[in-house]
């Protein structure tokens, strides 16, 4: 079986390459490589025969096409986004360029390969929308999203992946394409580009930095284990119901400030020298439209497809924690590109 993988060399995508890989499936990975695709993500299938890196756009409807048609994929995993909050409220054009414009031409480019094909490989195509848990807004203190939720995105980024979710069910209402649409919450593991959250605290308490932790920490997320997430999209491909919503969470909800705070501790046994890392534990301002909580109920995928999270996420996070010390030399790299600046503070926020 051939897949398509695009934003295959970003953090959730290169997850999901080098497992399809190691599984001996023939995987495209399609990445534009703009500052958070990096090729160090791929370095353990780069070399593998059954492994096709393609530099591309997805809002190069041609690209699309011609990758599309040489290499006759039965799936297109599409994972292609500007996926920092932050940097997208600096930048929401960009954001929409891509998340919004490029799933259109992806879209396109996908139902004219697909319309192409015999019976069979009609049938047996599927292209995931791979979406998340940010689009339906924010909960109050009780209850999760389902895929009944309402759809209530109040940052650039979650209003451009509500937008690339429509698309791409209307191009299955519309044309018929085998669509399926997943939604996750916030991912953590390997490989993350350190402007995000949990390796943001590890590389600056690795090197004594401030920790800047928004608010007072209080916003709630629903964590997930990276390679859990590629486990739920490879089921999506394999037994999901072509125009259904699988969301996928792993019911680990968790304060921010208690991540940090967590992190410091798993610091503090590793470098004591650094100790008490909670010491850089700083207050800055809250983002703009900082939702408060998001928690996702994954019954769904749970009964139907029978999906099930492997990583606690105590052992996860500190797998994660570890990862990032015995890799020093791609954290530096990758810090080469960001620095760990602060993003997102318009000036009338600051």
């Amino acid at each position: 079986m051939t897949v398509l993988v695009t934003g295959g060399a970003g953090f959730i995508g290169s997850a999901l390459v080098r497992a399809l890989v190691a599984d001996g499936e023939r995987v495209v990975t399609v990445d534009k490589l703009t500052y958070a695709g990096n090729m160090d993500n791929l370095a353990p299938v780069l070399p593998r025969d059954n492994h096709v890196f393609i530099r591309a756009d997805i809002c190069d409807r041609a690209a699309m096409a011609t990758a599309l048609c040489e290499h006759r994929p039965s799936a297109v995993y599409h994972l292609a986004a500007e996926s920092h909050v932050d940097r997208t409220i600096d930048t929401p054009a960009v954001c929409i360029a891509t998340n919004v414009v490029g799933t259109a031409v992806l879209l396109e480019a996908a139902s004219d390969y697909w319309r192409g094909l015999d019976a069979d490989g009609r049938a047996r195509f599927r292209f995931v929308q791979v979406s998340t848990d940010e689009v339906y807004g924010e909960l109050g203190p009780t209850g999760r999203f389902t895929a009944d939720s309402r759809y209530r995105p109040s940052s650039p980024y979650s209003a451009s992946k509500a937008s690339a979710d429509h698309l791409a069910r209307a191009w299955h209402r519309t044309f018929g394409l085998p669509v399926v649409v997943s939604n996750c919450s916030n991912n953590y593991g390997p490989y993350q580009f350190p402007e995000k959250l949990i390796p943001l605290m590890v590389l600056n308490g690795l090197a004594g930095k401030p920790l800047p932790v928004y608010g007072r920490g209080l916003n709630i997320r629903d964590w997930l284990y990276v390679e859990d997430h590629v486990s739920a999209l490879r089921r999506i491909v394999a037994k999901g119901r072509v125009g259904e919503t699988y969301l996928v969470g792993a019911r680990a909800e968790a304060r921010n400030i208690d991540i940090v705070t967590a992190i410091c501790a798993l610091l503090d046994e590793r470098q004591p020298d650094g100790a008490p890392h909670a010491r850089l534990i700083t207050f800055v301002n809250d983002r703009p439209g900082h939702d408060a909580r998001y928690a996702i109920d994954p019954g769904k995928i749970e009964s139907d497809l029978g999906w099930r999270p492997r990583h606690e996420l105590g052992a996860g996070l500190a797998g994660t924690v570890d990862w990032y010390i015995a890799n020093r030399d791609w954290c530096r790299r990758a810090g080469e590109i960001y620095r760990q600046e602060r993003l997102g503070c318009p000036p009338e926020a600051a």
